[in-house]
């Protein structure tokens, strides 16, 4: 794994279970191991954890997806077909402005569930 791609991956575990105000021992009790430290070594990036616990994809947690597996593929294809034609107050978003509409809807998804 790259440098970028474990601290990405590293910093999305991290924020994944303070999210949900899980401790690292209560992650790795949920993951069925043996001890905290084995959770640690995740964060380490010397062993991968299991995305399903957090309704995630494995690529959300390596930083190659800012969408949760949970984001429906509906909700994704109405992005897809709709990003040309998003805009704010009349004018047409940038690349990055449509990026940013992604996440914010991800993040909206995630707060409701």
């Amino acid at each position: 794994m790259s440098d970028n791609t474990q601290n990405s991956f590293i910093q999305r575990l991290i924020n994944l279970h303070d999210n949900r105000n899980w401790s690292k021992t209560e992650v790795a009790r949920k993951l069925g191991l043996s001890s905290m430290q084995r959770y640690a070594n995740y964060e380490y990036g010397t062993n991968e954890p299991d995305s399903n616990l957090y309704d995630v994809t494995t690529d959300y947690l390596l930083g190659k997806d800012d969408s949760p597996k949970w984001v429906t593929n509906d909700l994704r294809k109405f992005l897809d077909a709709n990003a040309d034609s998003m805009t704010y107050e009349g004018k047409a978003l940038t690349a990055e402005e449509q990026k940013q509409v992604r996440v914010a809807m991800a993040i909206i998804f995630w707060e409701r569930r």
